[in-house]
């Protein structure tokens, strides 16, 4: 990555509060009920080479079958008025994604309406806390020995339900809260010195060969 594609510090955390009010004013395919960043932006580095951006999500556990079956019908995608809300589809059919079943995916669509393709941005999307979701990749990612799928613990909670963290937003914007290095906080989470050590540069391998905006969903 040329330092080009990078986002100074500023940059990164404004671009974080546009997202931010995007989700607070527009509506969205899934209620968004969290907003975190992780990694690089929480630890005050500048510049940044990818901003970490985490949401939890909503299921949308009731739907509706006539208007899913019409949507597919029209448009070639399964679970309109289902997994996301016919609503928003209809204000936004530019941002309607499906995954490779033709069925509607929720976090493809939010990426879609909140990310530029060419941004160097991660957005994690998933129904469960950030500190459930990090445990229980960790988990996984242990027991695989599949480390890149590590998510990073060192993540800040600005947004919850429509109200803002102002102050900590303020503390980020100066580089004030303290994190370890990702070994460090891996072995605050019980993980042994060396498996720590060979995750982390992993992670950052991992990371370093991301470009554009990516997005990952999960279910737990």
């Amino acid at each position: 990555m040329t330092d080009n594609e990078r986002l100074d510090r500023d940059s990164a955390l404004d671009r974080v509060e546009t997202l931010i009010e995007t989700v607070d004013t527009d509506p969205m395919p899934v209620p968004v009920r969290e907003i975190w960043v992780y990694g690089d932006v929480a630890l005050g580095l500048d510049p940044i080479e990818r901003l970490d951006i985490y949401l939890k999500k909503d299921i949308r556990l009731r739907g509706d079958s006539e208007t899913a079956e019409a949507y597919y019908e029209q448009n070639g995608v399964k679970g309109v008025g289902q997994s996301i809300s016919a609503e928003w589809a209809e204000a936004y059919p530019e941002y309607v994604r499906a995954n490779s079943n033709d069925h509607a995916a929720p976090e493809k669509c939010l990426a879609a309406h909140l990310l530029g393709d060419d941004e160097p941005i991660h957005l994690e999307v998933c129904n469960a806390s950030f500190d459930e979701n990090v445990t229980q990749r960790l988990r996984g990612a242990l027991a695989q020995e599949t480390y890149e799928q590590i998510l990073d613990p060192r993540g800040v909670c600005l947004w919850v339900e429509g109200q803002w963290d102002t102050e900590l937003l303020k503390k980020l914007r100066g580089g004030e809260l303290p994190f370890p290095t990702l070994s460090g906080a891996l072995k605050q989470m019980g993980v042994d010195s060396e498996t720590a050590a060979e995750a982390a540069d992993t992670v950052s391998r991992y990371r370093t060969e991301q470009t554009g905006a990516t997005v990952r969903g999960d279910v737990i």
